[in-house]
């Protein structure tokens, strides 16, 4: 098997995007397990090698994704202006880059030059200044991948949750949760489960949306009217789903430990057990799409850009993840399309390699 070929955007340029990233590939084994490709700026890139220092990391300049020197760092330069870099502020230079290197790569996605993306961090309020109209990443994705839904997903050896509404404002998360959208992201969450991460069997844990999941109907009655239906609907087609359960009391008894994945309802709900169980080593993977795209689970950390103090492990992470999906999702695909290693290999236990 070849070794996936996964791009790696440079984020906002005033930001720790750019450290990680050197900090990561500096080591040789990364460019064993895949082909690297960096969409950014050489000139951006050398700045930032000047203020860490130490790295010996040299570059392959590309004009075009078509001729990737398979053993080495790829550098696709997005752009050849001289850029203002200002460390630790949000500009709308430094979102006008980021948006520069994401529609570059999303374009490689779509011709297939690339078979994943590691994303670097960006700044909403830069994105905004920069005309992005996106509420992040994942937004971003799913639009231009042109897929009806996505699930952002949190994976961690520990615990992996994904979510019902994305960047919304707690005020609108109730308006927008529905039956189906909540079947919906069931359905994405058990395929990738299968697909991408080889667990034949996936079993879901869903939260309830009010706390203590509304107390028979005493704290609202989104539980019963919506969440619940959507479960015993999936259990019905033949899903390993449960809940919906109170957030709080799931979490801090360790029965997240019993099952595949959790479904949060909205973004704080899963994100902070998530970060506490996880926080450096945790990946976050949209879902659902038809390419690999994850990216590491902490911001552009402006208060210590350029200090040299940014922690590479879960950029690092962001990486093993995208590799690993990318291998899963061809051994299982080629598994599935030979009847005979389906019979032979669906058991109850996570597809042999992965």
């Amino acid at each position: 098997m070849n070794k996936p070929r996964i791009g790696i955007t440079i984020g906002d340029i005033n930001g720790v995007g750019a450290e990680v990233i050197l900090r990561t590939l500096d080591h040789p084994h990364f460019t064993e397990i895949c082909t690297p490709v960096i969409y950014g700026s050489s000139k951006v890139m050398s700045y930032y090698k000047n203020i860490l220092g130490g790295s010996e990391m040299n570059f392959f300049k590309i004009s075009s994704t078509e001729r990737l020197k398979w053993d080495r760092v790829n550098l696709y330069n997005c752009w050849e202006d001289s850029v203002q870099i200002t460390l630790g502020k949000a500009t709308e230079e430094g979102g006008r880059y980021a948006k520069i290197a994401l529609a570059q790569a999303m374009n490689d996605l779509n011709q297939k030059f690339i078979d994943g993306v590691v994303t670097a961090p960006i700044n909403k309020k830069a994105m905004s200044l920069a005309g992005f109209e996106f509420p992040g990443h994942t937004e971003f994705f799913t639009k231009e991948a042109d897929v009806k839904e996505s699930l952002m997903f949190m994976i961690h050896e520990e615990i992996k949750v994904g979510l019902v509404t994305n960047h919304l404002p707690l005020a609108d998360v109730k308006s927008n949760i529905t039956q189906a959208l909540i079947e919906q992201k069931i359905e994405i969450m058990d395929k990738v489960l299968r697909r991408d991460f080889g667990i034949n069997k996936p079993v879901i844990a869903v939260m309830g949306l009010n706390p203590h999941a509304s107390d028979d109907g005493v704290i609202g009655d989104e539980e019963e009217k919506i969440i619940r239906p959507a479960v015993l609907n999936q259990k019905k087609k033949g899903k390993l789903v449960m809940g919906p359960f109170p957030a709080d009391g799931f979490f801090g008894s360790g029965k997240y430990r019993k099952v595949d994945a959790v479904l949060a309802m909205y973004h704080d709900q899963g994100l902070v057990p998530f970060k506490l169980l996880s926080f450096g080593a945790g990946v976050n993977y949209t879902a659902g799409l038809p390419f690999v795209r994850t990216s590491p689970d902490h911001g552009t950390a402006y208060d210590i850009a350029g200090k040299n103090l940014a922690n590479p492990s879960s950029f690092r992470e962001a990486i093993y993840a995208a590799v690993d999906i990318c291998n899963n999702r061809n051994k299982y695909d080629e598994m599935m399309s030979d009847p005979l290693r389906v019979k032979t290999n669906l058991k109850d236990e996570r597809v042999e390699g992965s």
